[in-house]
């Protein structure tokens, strides 16, 4: 539990809302949370564990569980990034000019 609580004092309030955010979103594989946060999935279920109350979390576990498109191992082969193929480039968090 202690390292919970250092993980948690790590991140700031914004991440922490950003990867609970990424957690609860279906077609957000846990790589892409780790990608962005080097926050692993386990991690991410200490965080979901802490902030949210029990039942809450139960009910996430429940959804997450075996969806294929949450853990890369589960999912179809070729989804093999973290975006869209129609989503726009971006460069230097602008989105980039056609």
């Amino acid at each position: 539990m202690a390292k919970a609580k250092e993980l948690i004092e790590d991140l700031d309030e914004r991440s922490i809302d950003r990867i609970i955010e990424m957690a609860w979103e279906d077609r957000t594989p846990f790589g892409a949370i780790e990608f962005q946060f080097g926050v692993s999935e386990q991690e991410v279920i200490t965080i979901m564990r802490d902030q949210m109350k029990a039942s809450s979390f139960r009910m996430w576990r429940e959804r997450v569980q075996g969806r294929a498109t949450k853990h890369r191992a589960l999912r179809d082969p070729e989804m093999d990034t973290f975006k869209s193929s129609r989503q726009k480039n971006i460069t230097h968090n602008k989105i980039s000019k056609r």
